[in-house]
């Protein structure tokens, strides 16, 4: 098992399937079909779990859980990323077993969240109209408000 490193790498995954748990989330994506080399994995955990102790206690949870469980559950060809939650600080390991086999076995049968819909990077989506009230000048004083609000 192999390990992603670069921000590529994880960039592609996330593109790919979601699954997720209690302690984790994790994603995965197939590289190309006639690449059969072992199953490729990253770990992050981000700065909402809290601080670097807590992240870093996260990862080494998820890179045991990955080392101990992943040879048998993993399948060749593909990447996957865990994303640590702060659940996964608090489980029992072996909550964290089962939900990891869990969600390999989800994965392999096709069961899985569907994507979240992301806006489009040209903006196109920006010349709608809002149900969102227009903010008045932050520069404008309580006179200047009232008086934009009046015109």
């Amino acid at each position: 098992m192999l390990r992603l490193k670069k921000r590529s790498e994880f960039l592609t995954a996330a593109k790919g399937v979601r699954l997720s748990r209690r302690g984790f989330v994790l994603q995965a994506v197939r590289r190309l079909p006639e690449d059969d080399k072992p199953a490729r994995v990253g770990f992050t955990v981000t700065k909402k779990v809290g601080n670097a102790v807590v992240r870093n206690r996260v990862k080494r949870r998820l890179r045991e859980l990955a080392r101990l469980h992943g040879p048998d559950h993993l399948s060749n060809g593909w990447d996957y990323v865990l994303i640590g939650k702060l659940g996964g600080l608090h489980l029992p390991f072996e909550g964290m077993i089962a939900d990891f086999k869990g969600c390999t076995r989800d994965l392999a049968r096709g069961k899985t969240e569907p994507q979240r819909k992301r806006r489009p990077k040209d903006g196109s989506d920006r010349g709608q109209k809002s149900n969102k009230p227009t903010r008045p000048d932050p520069g404008a004083g309580p006179k200047e408000q009232s008086a934009q609000k009046s015109h």
